[in-house]
């Protein structure tokens, strides 16, 4: 599956069904980085989780997945995101958080910069993030 350079943010969510329309709910989250407008329109893909799509582009079942003990990393290495430093580490490191408090260590990152990074490191309970572009 090929993923668009224009794509803002990616999350698991429930459609719900509210009267006559269907909701998809945005994780705060995604509006406090400066990812989301809640003022601006937005053009939303839906996934399957119950299949997956091959090179061929044809889908197929996904294979079943046993439940994880803990809850995985919401990045991967080569995943790039936009973040806001929060704080610094005792390293003197940048530090972001993205959904459930996730940590992205950003060396050369200041507390307020607002940066895209590259993951370049993936851990359970934290990733190393290193910027690609200053402020966006």
């Amino acid at each position: 599956m090929e993923i668009s350079e224009k794509l803002l943010c990616l999350f698991s969510t429930e459609v719900s069904a509210e009267e006559d329309r269907y909701v998809i709910e945005v994780p705060r989250q995604e509006v406090e980085t400066g990812d989301i407008d809640p003022e601006e329109v937005y053009r939303v893909a839906l996934i399957s989780r119950d299949e997956s799509t091959d090179t061929e582009g044809t889908t197929t079942p996904a294979q079943p997945q046993s439940a994880p003990s803990e809850p995985q990393p919401p990045v991967d290495v080569g995943e790039t995101r936009y973040v806001e430093i929060e704080d610094i580490g005792k390293q003197g490191d940048g530090i972001a958080r993205v959904e459930r408090g996730y940590v992205i260590i950003v060396p050369g990152a200041d507390v307020g910069d607002r940066v895209k990074v590259e993951v370049t490191e993936v851990k359970s309970n934290f990733a190393v993030g290193e910027i690609i572009e200053e402020t966006f």
